[in-house]
């Protein structure tokens, strides 16, 4: 699947300016000796071949262990996330994509950002592949 979710989204961001690196939403190794796949990793090494965008899957890493976002009401998911990654890439000046699978409430994708943007990043997007809505 993260090939074709790959291709399709090559199309939608063909026509954007790219980032310098992608850096996809790391899971806790507690969380990746689970499940034995990164979902966002996968698609994004797709996605980096694809749109020649360098892939920098160590940049960062979740450091905390915290119950899934999934399970939690929308205004406890910021506060769990909170200091949940620490990027050690030096990333002055360049522009990041964060790709991740599904956003939801943007709790993840802001608390990785916060990280990144102290490591220097100029500019950090959000490549997301699907989005849930709040209902």
């Amino acid at each position: 699947m993260a090939s074709v979710l790959a291709e399709l989204f090559h199309t939608l961001v063909g026509a954007i300016a790219l980032p310098d690196f992608i850096v996809p939403m790391p899971l806790h190794p507690v969380r990746l000796r689970e499940r034995g796949f990164n979902q966002a990793m996968e698609i994004a090494r797709s996605v980096s071949r694809q749109c020649g965008v360098a892939l920098l899957p160590e940049a960062c890493k979740r450091v905390k262990d915290m119950p899934s976002q999934a399970g939690l009401p929308w205004k406890e998911r910021e506060k769990n996330i909170r200091n949940a990654f620490i990027c050690e890439a030096n990333l002055a000046g360049k522009r990041i994509a964060i790709l991740d699978d599904v956003m939801t409430t943007g709790a993840t994708l802001n608390e990785l950002a916060k990280a990144i943007r102290q490591r220097g990043a100029s500019e950090i997007t959000g490549w997301i592949i699907a989005r849930t809505l709040h209902q």
